[in-house]
């Protein structure tokens, strides 16, 4: 009994804390919602999952960007359409080498899908087939990025025949619509987190100055007394009424645009997936430059009368207000559209329905900002100033905003940080000189010019941050890279490290020095918990100066010596420390595949002191 025990505990131990096969972790299986299919009909499926025990993948929109996101990709084909991909919410899990929780999938659970079969759907089989990218993780440590392929063949049947509805369990329970409170608690706290992680206050801020801005521009400025007015005829002169009409008025926007960002969020995995093709990238950009000129007034948008009619026809009480809110952003289309268009293409790749959905509204509180003041002051109506030629100008402001967006998606394809930023630079740059002294916009009076100078300054004080920072951000890469590559000289308070080389085992040799070699990746936590917890003690840090340390960055395997130097070493996941005696081989009792404290470092590198049969 002692010894069943025993090795059923040691099974146990090994199971935890040393890695499995990354395809051993994960199993996928297709799950339909009938017994056979049709063509020229949609039937709901799923994807049904099971993580192994210990272990977990990372959610579809992971809390922190470095991370790999969990990507499922259905094989479309002639006569065959797939929806988008529906996950579930995320666990919030706070692991042992992270402080921040991280969204996670385990145990099993369901992604849930529709395929569409054309009209012209010929063969006798269904094959539903696709792949998963993913990484998976257990407490300590983390597999490389990994491709699950999964296939699955069903039936197809004439229009004539029946079919039975099967499974029918884990479509009802599981269905979307059927949000459980807790599940709703799990997702805004995962908003909470990108919230608090991603530094999006700001944006927000940005987004609530950019609906008032908007305000500004020459399809949307006319409308503010002529709107007010309206108000106040609906409402006989009364405030309290007036002021009821401009909230209606605002819910209707915030109703019309929320949903624009939702709608946006929902094809998140189409452009999760597009967006890492350049040509998909360069298309977006020639877009939204395109629609940047039209702001600068090369040429002109124009909606059909028949939309403008509808939108802007007048109608009574409360709900005329509301209808009117809900269509207002098509008589302004022409002036705010382009800028809701690089939004949500911005929104689309964040992929992310609360964020959708709240940047959208908080634009539309932007826009409405000023209608509700104004029916509250309904008196401050006649110190507006006229409509005219300054607006074309704030216009123009908004065009450059569209070119600067452009740049933001073509940043992949530059060819490193500093020319990303200083083509940025550049941009916000020419874009102040033309706002203070090209546009063509004259307006007699002082305040005119003094505005433009200020926009100008404001535009080369944002240039000069951009720049600073691609000149701080490449340099720092630079003296990375420089570090590794020849050593850095003995800094107090930092581990002397190289990159990873044969050069530099044969030089630990030379001088008769062991050798701790880092297997780190960008995507693994744990790796950063290392270095900001373990690697930074002081005692560590001494300890160092009496090995010859070594990083290998293990984040892409496009790197040519990749799979020679994980076979060489037997790198499963990462984090994974290799001691190297002098003589260049591995005291295999001391390596370490996960998240450790300084103590338990310390231990093994003492450890190391003791022999060579260590």
């Amino acid at each position: 009994k002692r010894i069943i025990v025993f090795s059923v505990l040691l099974f146990v131990s090994f199971a935890l804390f040393f890695p499995q096969e990354a395809d051993e972790v994960i199993a996928v299986k297709v799950i339909s919602s009938v017994s056979k299919f049709k063509a020229g009909r949609s039937f709901p499926i799923a994807l049904e999952f099971h993580i192994k025990d210990f272990y977990h993948i990372n959610s579809e929109h992971p809390s922190q960007e470095f991370l790999v996101p969990t990507v499922v990709t259905f094989d479309a084909r002639n006569s065959l359409a797939f929806g988008t991909p529906r996950f579930p919410p995320a666990t919030l899990k706070v692991l042992g080498f992270s402080e921040i929780p991280l969204a996670v999938y385990e145990g099993k659970f369901f992604i849930f899908s529709t395929v569409t079969l054309g009209r012209f759907f010929q063969a006798s089989e269904l094959k539903i087939s696709g792949s998963i990218e993913y990484q998976a993780c257990n407490n300590n440590t983390c597999f490389p990025p990994d491709v699950l392929h999964f296939s699955q063949t069903f039936p197809v049947v004439e229009e004539d025949e029946s079919v039975m509805l099967i499974n029918q369990e884990i479509f009802s329970s599981h269905s979307p619509s059927q949000k459980s409170e807790e599940n709703q608690n799990v997702e805004e706290g995962h908003f909470a987190s990108t919230i608090g992680g991603q530094g999006l206050f700001l944006t927000f801020v940005l987004i609530f100055l950019g609906g008032l801005a908007l305000n500004l521009t020459p399809c949307v400025y006319p409308l503010i007394p002529i709107t007010i007015g309206y108000f106040g005829g609906q409402a006989h002169g009364k405030k309290g009424g007036v002021v009821t009409h401009a909230l209606l008025y605002i819910l209707g926007m915030s109703i019309t645009y929320s949903t624009l960002g939702v709608i946006a969020a929902l094809t998140g995995s189409f452009f999760g997936g597009v967006l890492q093709n350049p040509f998909v990238l360069i298309g977006i950009a020639i877009i939204l430059v395109t629609l940047a000129l039209s702001m600068f007034n090369l040429y002109e948008f124009r909606l059909p009368f028949f939309l403008t009619n509808l939108a802007g026809g007048r109608k009574s009480g409360f709900l005329g207000t509301f209808l009117m809110g809900l269509t207002v952003g098509f008589v302004a289309a022409p002036c705010i559209g382009p800028f809701v268009v690089g939004l949500l293409t911005y929104v689309g790749e964040k992929s992310n329905v609360f964020l959708g959905f709240w940047m959208f509204f908080v634009l539309a509180l932007g826009l409405g900002l000023p209608f509700l003041f104004l029916a509250i002051f309904s008196e401050s109506i006649v110190r507006l100033p006229r409509s005219g030629a300054w607006m074309v100008w704030v216009r123009s402001i908004f065009g450059f905003i569209l070119i600067i967006m452009a740049i933001y998606f073509l940043h992949p394809l530059f060819h490193n940080e500093l020319s990303y930023h200083m083509t940025l630079a550049l941009t916000i740059c020419l874009g102040g000189v033309y706002m203070a002294w090209i546009e063509p916009t004259k307006i007699g009076g002082k305040v005119f010019s003094v505005i433009r100078n200020l926009v100008g300054f404001a535009f080369f004080v944002m240039a000069l941050i951009v720049g600073v920072n691609g000149i701080q951000t490449n340099m720092h890469k630079m003296i990375v890279e420089s570090d590794l590559q020849a050593g850095m000289s003995y800094r107090e308070g930092e581990i002397q490290w190289f990159a990873f080389s044969e050069d530099k085992l044969k030089e630990a040799k030379t001088q008769s020095k062991p050798v701790l070699i880092d297997f780190h990746a960008d995507w693994c936590i744990p790796c950063k918990e290392l270095d900001k917890f373990t690697f930074s003690e002081p005692e560590v840090i001494e300890m160092s100066r009496n090995f010859m340390m070594l990083k290998m960055d293990m984040t892409t395997r496009n790197n040519p010596n990749y799979q020679n130097i994980k076979k060489k070493f037997q790198i499963i996941g990462v984090p994974t420390l290799v001691f190297l005696r002098p003589d260049g081989k591995e005291a295999k009792k001391l390596r370490i595949t996960n998240f450790v404290k300084k103590d338990i470092l310390l231990y093994q590198m003492n450890n190391y002191k003791l022999g060579p049969g260590h």
